[in-house]
């Protein structure tokens, strides 16, 4: 299919007073897709055979990422249920979803779907999941999340992760099997959570972890809770497994609430050794009580790759989940204080995998002839007021093609 989008608004460069930013500079364009790539930006563009739509002025950002979420376990799309409260800490969880998920297994596939269509609709083209795999419902929630992915596969790109919610070690060793047979399944990366707090052995768990990610030519991402040197001691034994191996597959460390409380120099050395080993980390940008939302520019401005994820939208962990993107970036400006338009629109890149309009320096990067063609019209003047105004999205395109639309008013730079 081509999609020819008309009189869209594309970011140009930064203005200046002296040597700060103080807005971003914009000119309209149509932009030409095909085959699921821009293929032509220009001031004016004709193409008979191709489906247009008028952007009416509105803005061309790189769509989302959603790169941590559960859609296999939630309350998505069903009545209206708040957690319990967790008198044992995550092990309170671990015995309700003992009874919880197989009484869901009838609603889940329908469930995931919804969740799935609220992801779209707020601008993701790409989900990454983590899907439980244990002792009570062994492989049937990577079946079901499998024929709920694939479903949606002319739309979105995704990810698989196998996740041992309960523990690799404490299951007994007849859980490896089980696990194995969920990375045979189509799985593209192997999870784990909190080993030294969950199994009581570091160690091990991270060694099988390797082990199974490199028999089956996976990646890695791991949920770590643990805080300040124990947190730290299981991200070394990562990355001591990392280098030992010459283990080159992706490795993610999903929330590394440790990052949030460590000593400075401790901080210093152990983000320059996760980014001399490319490993990356996602969060959801947590707030609550404590210190722990980890330094994202500050970790990212040092080579360690940060992604932001949802987690869940509402189930028996959280009841706060919205799947809105970005809400999250506004909620991480506000978390940090960022006021200002340079500061606002880089922090799109924490959504996107990376990418945004702009370079460090304003020269304009994306969108280029040749990139793939996954992108939001919306109804902001710059990636800076889409963040903090929380402008609305109209359009969704992902390959190149619209897969979603809605009416919405547009007020532009006045929202």
């Amino acid at each position: 299919m081509t999609l020819l989008v008309k009189n869209v608004r594309l970011e140009t460069g930064y203005l200046y007073d002296q040597t700060f930013v103080t807005a971003t500079d914009t000119n309209i364009f149509d932009v030409l897709m095909e085959e699921g790539k821009f293929i032509e930006i220009a001031k004016a563009i004709d193409a008979e055979s191709a489906v247009v739509v008028d952007a009416k002025r509105q803005l061309l950002v790189p769509s989302f990422r959603e790169m941590h979420t559960h859609i296999d376990k939630t309350y998505f799309g069903g009545e209206w249920k708040a957690p319990n409260p967790a008198t044992e800490g995550i092990f309170t969880r671990l015995k309700e979803e003992a009874t919880l998920l197989p009484k869901q297994l009838d609603m889940a596939e329908e469930r995931a779907h919804a969740m799935v269509r609220h992801y779209i609709k707020n601008g993701h083209t790409h989900i990454r999941t983590h899907v439980n795999v244990d002792p009570q419902i062994e492989t049937k929630h990577m079946e079901i999340t499998k024929r709920v992915l694939e479903s949606y596969e002319d739309q979105i790109t995704y990810e698989i992760v196998a996740f041992p919610q309960h523990g690799v070690l404490r299951n007994g060793p007849e859980f490896l099997t089980i696990l194995e047979k969920a990375l045979q399944m189509g799985a593209t990366h192997i999870g784990g959570v909190d080993p030294a707090s969950m199994d009581r052995n570091s160690g091990e768990v991270i060694r099988t972890t390797f082990q199974l990610a490199e028999k089956y030519d996976v990646g890695i991402d791991i949920h770590l809770h643990d805080r300040n040197t124990l947190g730290e001691f299981e991200i070394q034994q990562i990355l001591n497994e990392i280098e030992q191996r010459s283990f080159t597959n992706e490795v993610t460390i999903s929330h590394a609430f440790a990052f949030a409380d460590l000593p400075q120099q401790t901080l210093d050395n152990l983000i320059e050794r996760m980014a001399a080993n490319d490993v990356g980390v996602t969060t959801t940008v947590p707030i609550g009580a404590g210190p722990i939302t980890i330094p994202v520019k500050y970790m990212y401005d040092r080579g360690v790759k940060v992604s932001f994820g949802h987690d869940s939208l509402i189930d028996h962990w959280s009841p706060f989940g919205s799947g809105d993107t970005i809400q999250k970036l506004n909620h991480f400006i506000q978390r940090f204080g960022y006021i200002d338009e340079w500061h606002i629109g880089k922090s799109l890149k924490y959504a996107t995998g990376g990418i945004t309009p702009l370079d460090e320096k304003g020269e304009q990067q994306w969108p280029k002839v040749g990139d793939a063609a996954d992108a939001l019209l919306v109804d902001a003047v710059s990636s800076a007021h889409l963040i903090a105004r929380q402008c609305p999205i109209s359009t969704v395109i992902s390959k190149g093609n619209v897969i979603h639309e809605e009416e919405i008013e547009l007020k532009g730079e006045f929202r």
